[in-house]
């Protein structure tokens, strides 16, 4: 599978990385801050980041090596990277310490769409381990109250959660999870974190976005 297709509808590639940092944009991110990208993909939101953060200022997890690797070839080219030496990691379990930094942003779009209950705690954790008292951390989730059916699923038995909250203890992909937003904010809540819908910000594939600070 091509790199911009694994990791949602080809044809929105650049609309949904548009859309992540024009909203981090929009609440204050400048060039000097350091910003944690999780669930990075194909460096589809890194495109923009990467040029526009300061050096050594973005930071990327992705289990899929391959990933980072056809993004940067196909997306961003080398001379960018030796430019702003971006990091990356490769864990799968969201072990954000890995850089061993506090970060201003982070920010994982379409992350919470494909996990479980559990891999929710263990992310927002994980991120309050790694934020200090002013940081910003922006999320994406699928609202089981609102129809949803991204372009590129066909089959809707994909789609796992329906009108009620996911409860597989697994990560689904390619296809989605579902979570109403009071259970979902109640699972970030849990983990010490506050946690707010954005109502006004617009997402390409339906999804909707979460603000969460400490």
């Amino acid at each position: 599978m091509k790199h911009r297709e694994y990791v949602g509808p080809e044809n929105k590639y650049d609309l949904v990385q548009a859309n992540q940092f024009c909203n981090l944009i929009s609440i204050g991110l400048r060039e000097h801050h350091k910003l944690l990208d999780i669930g990075c993909g194909s460096l589809r939101g890194g495109r923009l980041f990467i040029m526009y953060l300061g050096k050594g200022n973005y930071y990327g997890i992705e289990p899929n090596n391959w990933l980072i690797e056809d993004g940067i070839k196909l997306e961003i080219g080398q001379e960018l990277i030796n430019m702003r030496e971006p990091s990356f990691n490769h864990n799968a379990d969201f072990d954000l310490s890995v850089f061993n930094t506090k970060f201003d942003y982070l920010v994982a779009q379409s992350i919470f769409s494909h996990a479980s209950q559990r891999q929710i705690i263990e992310c927002c954790k994980k991120a309050y381990e790694v934020m200090h008292e002013n940081s910003v951390f922006i999320a994406t989730f699928i609202n089981s109250l609102v129809p949803f059916l991204p372009s590129n699923i066909s089959d809707p038995k994909t789609l796992q959660g329906g009108k009620k909250n996911y409860d597989g203890e697994e990560w689904v992909y390619s296809g989605c999870v579902f979570y109403t937003p009071g259970f979902i904010i109640s699972l970030i809540e849990s983990t010490g974190l506050k946690c707010e819908i954005v109502p006004q910000w617009h997402h390409p594939n339906g999804q909707t976005w979460l603000k969460i600070t400490k």
